[in-house]
């Protein structure tokens, strides 16, 4: 797909009427590419230094603010690791200071890997050694957990804690586009998680793809859903900070999904992106007749986006345009698609649109020959504003990274993903064509996930699959032959998982064999793995019936939003397969049913039918109780004196002296 950069007319047309109502839209141009992140930002600062540059609930600094701390915390670096060109890690929650910290380990001129706290310590304590990492900047949050990880072998700086006497004057190091910036981990075949490198060039172009795409401006106010570490939370940083919009934060897991529809409001967002997986969830449980004026883009990226997305859209953002991108860690944005109410789509399969500019997709056959439209290959990108490679992995980037035929500095990087074009250009993305799935979002490898499990003293063999479940959302199927009976539980191996593994490569169910079939030629027969049934998995407690009216209408909830045929009232949440985003319905359809505000930490602390049950109990009775006393005092207040100490005498018992 040759790309001169220029969008079909409709394409055009479609982009033209999302233009910031400011209309102060400037175009990023691909000779600005050729710059340093930092560099780029310092131009905005001096541009817009009084402008909102990041808000965090109650905490907020403009752009002059953000760019003072960061230079402070770049001198403070650099006073630690001088020229050295070890890798800085960056320990922090999705947080207002994770940002200052990664543009003040830019403005340093150092690479550097950003840890996310949620993550099972053994797996970043794996990435912090790969890495190479000699400094761990944090703050008095983190702390504790960054001396752990140090072990008095690596060096802290507590960026709460900087010395007074820093300058926070602007260090203009002569910064290169080439130079590594970041180290992004994603999900290894290997069994442990792989390092792909990222220059400035490569940054600045997705920004370029962003900007241009979307016309993005000064103007935008742009909500961070994910942490600013993963690929997809580094685009959207950058593609605020470097235009003088504001980056909005919201934590998903912590705020829950259904607070997010208020803070769009409230913080008047113009700019939402996300995985089509957690918009799905957001759009789902929103009301009719709800509305959000400012709202002018919806991005979708990551994962495969279905007509039925495009179909909530148009629903419940009939004033705003979506836009969707195909992208990969190693790519940046390759292709985008924008639909507004008007864009009708044929089939089941959203088409991921037309190459952005700077980008050329291939689609080869098995011989590595190019295939004809409205055939199946496998995509392959070329183009000069690819990742450097995998960290320390140089037989996995000559196997991935290949040299361009035709000569000259561009690459081609073999996605491992299939497409389908049309005749009019546009691509069809249809998933891997190996073991590597997206899972809300996240690119997870099979095989790292059937590695660890296959460590469990109590497990023979296992096999992962991606799953459909009814609603047409992936999730993970593990197949488990055991060494012996009884069986391990599903608790014990999740437990298990779970000190080693994210949220999202916890498999959904557990389903025990006693062998694994096998096809004609050796090898397992993933083909004839059963599909899961809805049984209610083998768990350490006992089934329990729910009882009580409050408890057969939760264990109804548990049982629909988990996709089982029953649920106990002693049955954990995420032992039965809960995750965070399937946590984040369940408490949805709670409120609804129950008319009350629960905060999604309350199925943390009461995963169980029994326990969210004593909450609502307890709540119902207060609410009550309040009523009963409203209703008393309202009685009294319409009477004498007399007779209210006689309606209070009678009512309670005894009267107040």
């Amino acid at each position: 797909m040759k790309n001169t950069g220029k969008l079909p007319t409709e394409q055009e047309f479609i982009r033209s009427k999302c233009f910031h109502p400011t209309g102060k839209f400037v175009e990023f141009t691909t000779e600005e590419v050729e710059q340093s992140i930092p560099s780029r930002f310092e131009k905005i600062v001096r541009l817009h230094s009084d402008r909102l540059a990041v808000k965090e609930g109650d905490r907020w600094l403009t752009y002059d603010e953000l760019n003072q701390t960061a230079n402070r915390i770049a001198r403070a670096i650099l006073a630690r690791c001088g020229d050295s060109d070890e890798c800085v890690a960056l320990l922090f929650e999705q947080s207002l200071d994770a940002i200052a910290a990664m543009l003040g380990a830019l403005k340093a001129g150092k690479l550097d890997v950003v840890l996310d706290t949620s993550n099972p310590f053994a797996r970043t304590t794996y990435m912090l050694e790969d890495s190479q990492a000699g400094l761990i900047v944090t703050n008095n949050q983190n702390l504790p957990l960054a001396r752990k990880l140090a072990q008095d072998k690596l060096q802290l700086l507590n960026i709460d804690e900087l010395d007074s006497g820093l300058r926070a004057d602007n260090l203009n190091l002569p910064i290169r586009p080439d130079i590594a910036a970041r180290i992004i981990y994603t999900s290894g075949s290997t069994g442990e998680p792989k390092g792909v490198v990222l220059n400035h060039r490569r940054i600045l172009h997705e920004f370029m793809s962003n900007t241009n795409g979307c016309l993005l401006c000064a103007g935008d106010r742009v909500a961070l859903l994910t942490g600013a570490g993963t690929a997809q939370g580094m685009v959207t940083t950058y593609a605020a900070l470097l235009n003088g919009a504001a980056v909005c934060l919201f934590n998903v897991s912590k705020d829950g999904l259904a607070n997010l529809a208020n803070w769009l409001y409230s913080e008047q967002v113009t700019f939402y992106t996300s995985v089509p997986a957690l918009f799905r969830r957001f759009a789902s449980a929103l009301v009719e007749g709800q509305e959000f004026p400012p709202l002018r883009v919806i991005k979708l990226g990551a994962d495969q986006v279905r007509k039925n997305d495009v179909e909530l859209y148009k629903k419940h953002f009939p004033n705003c345009l979506l836009k969707v991108f195909l992208s990969a860690t190693e790519t940046g944005n390759i292709c985008q698609y924008s639909i507004d109410k008007e864009t009708e789509i044929a089939s089941d399969i959203v088409p991921v649109g037309y190459a952005v500019e700077g980008i050329e997709i291939l689609l080869l056959d098995e011989h590595g020959k190019e295939v004809g439209n409205d055939q199946i290959g496998a995509i392959a990108v070329r183009s000069r504003y690819l990742a450097l490679g995998y960290w320390r992995r140089p037989d996995l980037t000559e196997s991935k990274f290949l040299p361009d035929p035709e000569g000259g500095d561009k690459r081609i990087y073999l996605t491992g993903d299939l497409g389908r074009r049309y005749s009019d250009g546009r691509l069809e993305y249809l998933g891997r064509m190996d073991s590597r799935v997206k899972i809300r979002g996240y690119t997870v490898e099979i095989v790292e996930i059937e590695s660890v499990l296959g460590r469990h003293p109590a497990v023979r063999e296992a096999v992962v699959l991606a799953r459909q479940d009814g609603s047409g959302e992936k999730k993970l199927v593990a197949y488990v032959v055991a060494r012996q009976t009884p069986t391990p539980t599903v608790s014990e191996l999740r437990i298990y998982l779970k000190e080693k593994l994210p949220d999202y490569m916890i498999p959904s169910v557990f389903i025990f064999l006693e062998s694994l079939p096998l096809s004609s030629n050796g090898k397992v027969d993933r083909d004839g793995l059963p599909q899961p049934d809805g049984t209610r998995p083998e768990v350490e407690t006992i089934f329990v019936t729910p009882l009580t009216a409050v408890e057969k209408t939760l264990a109804e909830i548990w049982a629909e939003v988990l996709k089982l045929e029953k649920v106990g009232i002693h049955d954990n949440f995420f032992d039965l397969g809960g995750h965070s985003l399937a946590a984040t319905r369940l408490i949805s359809r709670v409120i609804q049913e129950f008319h009350f505000e629960l905060p999604i930490k309350a199925l943390f602390e009461s995963p169980t039918v029994a326990a969210m049950s004593a909450l609502i109990m307890q709540h119902q009775e207060n609410q009550a109780g309040r009523d009963d006393l409203e209703r008393i005092l309202s009685e009294v207040e319409a009477i004498s004196d007399e007779e209210a100490e006689r309606v209070l005498k009678n009512r309670t018992g005894k009267v107040e002296q």
